[in-house]
């Protein structure tokens, strides 16, 4: 797959993420959040918790399970670690989530997947 395909479908998955966490209360704060250490696909608020998100797509739903790896979430951890005081107040919880996806399948919220 080309570069420009794989950056389209990125975007249309992030949009469909965004698109499900809203439905879920949700409200999106952020979308594709780059910094030296990384890059955050959404930033989203529910009550007093903020969730930074990483979105994968797959072809197939059985290559879900392989989409996340702990290099990815190391990453997204450094990411959320800089922006969090743009988005987060004293009280608030701070988590890093997944958002799974593949053609025909409900998108997977996976919550709390990093533990420093």
């Amino acid at each position: 797959m080309k570069r420009a395909e794989a950056e389209a479908r990125g975007r249309k998955a992030e949009r469909r993420a965004a698109w499900w966490l809203r439905l879920h209360g949700w409200r999106i704060l952020g979308q594709r959040l780059r910094v030296p250490a990384g890059e955050v696909d959404l930033v989203a608020r529910r009550g007093r918790t903020i969730a930074f998100v990483e979105v994968k797509w797959r072809d197939k739903a059985a290559d879900l399970d392989l989409a996340i790896d702990q290099y990815r979430l190391r990453r997204v951890a450094a990411a959320a670690e800089i922006l969090s005081p743009r988005f987060a107040r004293p009280q608030d919880a701070i988590r890093i989530d997944v958002m799974l996806l593949a053609p025909g399948r409900l998108p997977r919220h996976l919550v709390h997947v990093w533990q420093p």
